[in-house]
């Protein structure tokens, strides 16, 4: 869910920062951090190592705090409000890690899509792949997680394709794969309801008659989507309750820094009123499988929870879950006999 490092590289990179922040930057290429997925808890670290964990941490928060408030050297008023994009809060530095194209690959055999470029709100121009089956069971529009882009999930897309037989129409934020911008969560929620307003083009189809399905920051866009505007029905994968509830796991001395409201699918669930398949893994290290309980606990019926056993953030894709995601498509386009 949450990244240091890279997300102080990219500040250093990318902003005037002071030169007396290259020294402490050393810290950070030194220590080993976890990767994206792992649990920030001590599973057998030394005190020497969790006591530099909290030392870089510590420097990190005043990095991005001094870098974030720095102004640009050089920037004039005119370019100052000019109207352009905001930059992403500190939180979101350490939310989003985008894959860029041409990274990946863009023409996976056996699926077959198309490329859909459309804007959002803002006149961000966004971008997608329209996976259209043959006679489908339905229509579904899937918000991704918080890595990669839509040539990294071309398995994914294939599967729903052929073997679930929906046809699907997965977006890019803004600021991944070909989509322009800086992601942020409020881009995040405009993209969505722009990817949302292209499938009702692509398909011919109202908010009513799509499924809505999202994984981890996904799910909880798509969330405030179905809350908006309900569709047939909703399928959340490894979601959250709320962003603040896994940063208080993940840093919970920074926590503070994410607003309580940002990202609340907490006081979004509630709003929905319509079918909800949620799954998790009960071993999720990045959002912890009692948030997404929480979630449940919210919603309203009719609603299945579905817990993957053993599953850990991104293996959730088990034969077991496949077989109750295909029963609950079944139920909600009324192919179940």
């Amino acid at each position: 869910m949450f990244g240091t490092a890279s997300a102080i590289d990219r500040i250093v990179n990318e902003r005037n920062v002071a030169p007396m922040l290259w020294s402490v930057r050393f810290e950070f290429s030194n220590f080993n951090w976890p990767r994206m997925g792992d649990s920030f808890r001590s599973r057998g670290k030394s005190k020497e190592d969790m006591m530099m964990l909290r030392t870089t941490i510590s420097i990190a928060a005043a990095i991005v705090t001094f870098a974030t408030v720095l102004p640009c050297v050089g920037q004039d008023n005119e370019s100052a409000s000019s109207g352009e994009a905001k930059p992403q809060s500190i939180d979101e530095l350490l939310l989003f890690f985008p894959s860029k194209f041409p990274t990946g690959d863009w023409k996976p055999a056996d699926l077959q899509f198309q490329d859909v470029f459309f804007a959002a709100e803002d006149g961000t121009k966004l971008h997608g792949w329209y996976c259209p089956a043959d006679e489908p069971r339905a229509v579904v529009l899937v918000a991704h997680g918080n890595a990669g882009h839509v040539a990294s999930r071309a398995q994914w897309l294939k599967y729903l394709q052929s073997k679930a037989r929906v046809s699907v129409f997965l977006f890019d934020y803004r600021g991944y794969g070909r989509s322009e911008g800086t992601p942020t969560v409020e881009g995040g929620i405009q993209d969505t309801k722009a990817a949302r307003g292209k499938l009702r083009e692509l398909a011919a189809i109202k908010d009513s008659d799509m499924l809505l399905m999202g994984e981890s920051l996904g799910g909880a866009l798509v969330v405030r989507s179905a809350a908006e505007s309900p569709p047939r029905a909703l399928i959340l994968q490894s979601t959250f309750a709320s962003l603040r509830d896994v940063a208080n796991v993940h840093y919970p001395k920074l926590s503070w820094l994410v607003p309580k409201n940002k990202l609340d699918s907490k006081s979004q669930i509630v709003r929905y009123r319509g079918p909800l398949l949620q799954s998790h893994g009960n071993s999720d290290r990045t959002v912890p499988y009692s948030s997404g309980e929480e979630l449940f606990r919210l919603a309203n019926e009719p609603k299945q929870f579905v817990t993957i056993e053993h599953a850990d953030h991104n293996n959730w894709l088990t034969e077991a879950y496949l077989k109750q995601l295909d029963g609950f498509i079944d139920r909600v386009s009324g192919a179940e006999k």
